[in-house]
């Protein structure tokens, strides 16, 4: 018999500690229990250097965030808040259960993981699956429920209770409508704004950019009002949420590009 070995991770270790002991009741499950993002990891690591990996892990969404975060999804302010007239309604921050996944999509890319919450909720329930999670199940669904969930994942099957279907549906489209908003808009950018634009993903600043770019402050101030101007935002934070919903990635940080001074 095949045994699945599971990770529940929950900072409500007495929640964390039952589901594992409900699950290790079943002849083909080998459980373990974590109580942080942090010890989930080193379970994880620890495993994997002893040749027994685990194949599933149900992660909280509401974990509770550490000082360091492990990994984040990017973020999503909505347009009008950063500046953009007629933009959605803000989006809440991911959770730290929601970017534990996203890091474990490229730390540990053999790991199924399935998202436990307190309640449903569409645009959480879309966040996990953009991180990379393959299923959503409350956390008061029955066991039976639970646990063909974890089988189903292992199938690569992705799960989400029904009554959520078209809101996560209807979730994902606005975000790739989003995305493809701002690819247009990153697009009408010069090859130079959009090299400033990854140096301020990458978090320099402005004497940061001229160095790494030989080029003057005032040039480069020139580039970033500009980023600004087409971008149709007001604050560099604007300018990089939007960056990275259109997939722009920061500037390799050291590596410069050779140009004369003043060149623009």
């Amino acid at each position: 018999m095949q045994r699945i070995r599971v990770l529940v991770v929950d900072d409500h270790r007495i929640f964390a500690e039952s589901l594992a002991a409900a699950l290790a009741a079943e002849q083909d499950v080998d459980v373990a229990a974590a109580g942080s993002a942090p010890a989930a990891l080193r379970n994880l690591e620890r495993a994997a250097a002893e040749g027994r990996r685990f194949d599933v892990l149900l992660a909280d969404a509401e974990l509770a965030a550490v000082a360091a975060p492990l990994a984040s999804v990017p973020p999503q302010p909505s347009a009008a808040r950063d500046g953009a007239p007629g933009g959605p309604a803000p989006r809440p921050a991911a959770p730290a259960g929601i970017a534990l996944v996203s890091g474990l999509r490229t730390s540990h890319p053999y790991l199924r993981t399935v998202v436990l919450a307190e309640r449903d909720c569409p645009r959480r329930a879309a966040a996990a699956l953009q991180a990379g999670a393959s299923g959503w199940v409350a956390k008061d669904c029955s066991l039976s429920r639970l646990l063909a969930v974890i089988r189903g994942v292992l199938r690569d099957e992705t799960h989400l209770p029904p009554a959520l279907l078209t809101g996560v549906l209807r979730e994902l489209t606005a975000a790739r409508r989003h995305r493809s908003e701002s690819e247009r808009l990153v697009e009408s950018l010069t090859p130079r704004e959009r090299e400033v634009l990854r140096c301020m993903v990458a978090g320099l600043g402005r004497k940061a950019v001229a160095e790494r770019l030989f080029l003057s402050p005032h040039t480069v101030r020139t580039h970033m009002q500009n980023v600004l101007g087409k971008l149709g935002v007001h604050s560099t934070l604007a300018a990089v949420a939007l960056a990275r919903r259109a997939g722009v990635g920061p500037a390799e940080v050291g590596a410069a590009t050779a140009a004369p001074v003043g060149a623009g």
